[in-house]
């Protein structure tokens, strides 16, 4: 279903769910049209991209959302209504990974003051509900989300698309040592795909599944599972999307991997004080040295995006002699 909107009178507020909900149909057929080559055929001619265009005839019976040129990549078409731009602009990138050009993802939810949960452990929710939206629309684009052994012991997600139209993806469940049984109910509810993933040893003495659950055991050293071992086993299987969600442990490591190709940190508007924080890597003793990603900011509700492609290049440090840039509003 669709994320639902306050229940406002006038035809525009109607018209921008229309088109909302004609651009997220658009976007899940781009999705599954290049993960199935075989729907697409790619012309000898870049600038003839309607044959292979996403149309609706909500929003404009003649003309796409989305066209594709002779590469096999989706843009947002010429004439988009606004209230659609935003929501295609943020999830093309998904749209568009392959086999032969993989996609891997993290995301974080997190305080002003970069908390993921307060000391107790309690996490429901950092991020509001248009954030939670957004992370069942990147589960139906994906092909496989990711997630550590302490995220399903601590909140037992279900990691489903239920708020959203589109498929469930294969859920993974980082475990090293094996140390969850199947009382969790990703390990026990039949609602998609799932599997465990465990150091190779572990996967070859103990049992071959755990409740509905495949084991899969891949290479650990001091304790760490082998993550670019991992994205292979995910590349044999055909898992082009790979979304990483959670928890902080888990994005750091792909993230101090160089593994993920965008980092998605979503900012709620709360201060914690206190608790679990969101990414722990090494620290840089020069703020040159620091990570700087090429990004864009989206607004959710009350939170805030920043959608960072680590593959882009990073801008340069801000410095005195660096012209001032322009403030701007995103909302």
């Amino acid at each position: 279903m669709s994320e639902k909107l306050p229940a406002e009178p006038g035809s525009a507020i109607r018209q921008g769910v229309v088109q909302a909900d004609a651009a997220w149909r658009a976007l899940l057929e781009a999705a599954r049209r290049t993960r199935d080559e075989d729907g697409f055929a790619p012309g000898p001619d870049a600038a003839e991209p309607a044959a292979n265009s996403v149309r609706d005839p909500h929003i404009d019976a003649g003309g796409g959302l989305l066209v594709r040129d002779s590469g096999g990549r989706w843009a947002r078409g010429a004439s988009v209504p606004a209230e659609a731009a935003a929501l295609l602009d943020l999830y093309l990138p998904v749209c568009n990974a392959r086999p032969e050009s993989p996609l891997t993802v993290g995301h974080l939810g997190q305080s002003l003051d970069g908390y993921i949960a307060t000391d107790s452990g309690d996490s429901n929710f950092v991020t509001g509900p248009a954030n939670i939206v957004h992370l069942h629309r990147m589960r139906a684009l994906c092909d496989a989300i990711v997630v550590g052994a302490g995220t399903i012991a601590s909140d037992d997600p279900r990691l489903t698309t239920r708020l959203v139209e589109g498929a469930n993806p294969v859920r993974v469940v980082l475990d090293p040592s094996r140390r969850l049984d199947a009382r969790y109910g990703v390990f026990s509810d039949g609602q998609a795909e799932t599997i465990l993933i465990c150091d190779e040893q572990g996967a070859a003495n103990g049992a071959e599944s755990c409740g509905l659950a495949e084991v899969i055991g891949v290479p650990v050293d001091a304790g760490r599972l082998d993550l670019e071992a991992l994205l292979a086993r995910f590349a044999e299987r055909g898992l082009a999307a790979v979304f990483v969600e959670g928890g902080g442990r888990t994005v750091s490591r792909f993230l101090e991997a160089g593994l993920l190709d965008r980092l998605q940190i979503a900012i709620a508007p709360l201060v914690t004080g206190a608790g679990t924080p969101g990414l722990r890597l090494p620290g840089c003793d020069e703020m040159a040295e620091c990570l700087r990603p090429a990004h864009r900011v989206f607004s959710m509700g009350d939170d805030v995006l920043f959608d960072c492609d680590l593959g882009a290049g990073a801008s340069p440090p801000r410095g005195a002699t660096q012209q001032q840039e322009q403030l701007s509003r995103i909302v």
